[in-house]
């Protein structure tokens, strides 16, 4: 079986939803902070910074990891070949997926998540969303490979 490549690109639409979805939520956490810490929940204030803290940080890294594929770490493309699945990020590293090989597909079918053992035994998993890939047959026959791999 030969190589294929499968590269990624910008999920800028799905990076709007996101932002949609993360911003108002840690806005909504902050206010209800601010309430809490000057109407005496000293407690329930930290409890709800916690949770503001932890969807911002959430929120930067699935924007700026998978749809924006900024970091270092971030997938910008996948190569399936006869004995391993290999993830090519952007600082130019890659991890080969070499046994246990397991795609995950959401309910909604926007994305799927890709899991296995990598050389040195250790578990690695990554997300990849509908807007990554250049057309929905990609999307979808990227999946199909998978599985069949």
């Amino acid at each position: 079986m030969n190589n294929i490549h499968f590269s990624l690109v910008q999920d800028r639409r799905g990076m709007m939803w996101d932002l949609l979805l993360y911003v108002p939520t840690v806005i909504a956490l902050l206010s209800m902070v601010a309430k809490l810490w000057y109407g005496g929940d000293v407690s329930l204030a930290y409890l709800f910074s916690f949770l503001a803290c932890f969807f911002f940080i959430a929120g930067a890294n699935r924007i700026l990891k998978t749809r924006l594929m900024i970091l270092p770490n971030a997938p910008v493309a996948i190569e399936i070949g006869g004995q391993a699945t290999r993830v090519l990020m952007r600082n130019g590293d890659s991890v080969e997926l070499l046994k246990d090989l397991r795609v995950f597909p959401d309910y909604s079918g926007r994305s799927f998540g890709l899991a296995g053992l990598d050389k040195s035994g250790q578990r690695v998993q990554f997300v990849f969303h509908k807007g990554q890939f250049r057309s929905v047959q990609d999307f979808q026959e990227i999946q199909r490979l998978l599985k069949t791999h």
